[in-house]
């Protein structure tokens, strides 16, 4: 679902941000859709080793990833115009303000890896951010939604 809210946004010469990139599917997606400047990271260090391997696989060059949680945002200088974390609930609900931090005035948010009951819960707590619901969508018992600010 983030694949396909990510593809429906324009990524020509935009900063984006995979937070908790896994193999970095996400990550090699918007380099190969345009995208200037991409960062990622994961809390595993072999999701963040694998996702080196892909890009080199994928003749990515602007891919920049780093070991460790929201706080590796501290050593990234910066905002990003798109923002997308495939994680649980609860890392999404804590992660939150840590997001809209580092958001462009235009940026967007993608999140997904929760059951759809979890969905009013994250959009609150966006809401009280001053995040803005801009698009939600259900797959089963999955969601996902896009934010702006």
């Amino acid at each position: 679902m983030v694949l396909e809210e990510l593809l429906q946004i324009p990524l020509n010469n935009k900063r984006v941000l995979d937070c908790g990139c896994g193999t970095g599917i996400l990550s090699i997606a918007a380099s190969k859709a345009g995208a200037s400047d991409v960062v990622a990271y994961d809390i595993d260090e072999w999701s963040v080793d694998n996702t080196r391997h892909n890009a080199i696989l994928n003749n990515v060059e602007n891919l920049e990833v780093f070991t460790g949680d929201r706080h590796v945002l501290s050593h990234v200088s910066g905002v990003f115009d798109i923002l997308m974390a495939n994680i649980n609930r609860n890392i999404l609900l804590s992660d939150l303000p840590s997001f809209h931090e580092v958001m462009a005035s235009d940026a967007k948010l993608i999140l997904s890896g929760f059951y759809v009951e979890d969905t009013d819960s994250l959009i609150e707590k966006a809401q009280e951010l001053g995040l803005k619901l801009i698009h939600r969508r259900q797959i089963g018992e999955w969601a996902a939604i896009t934010l702006s600010n």
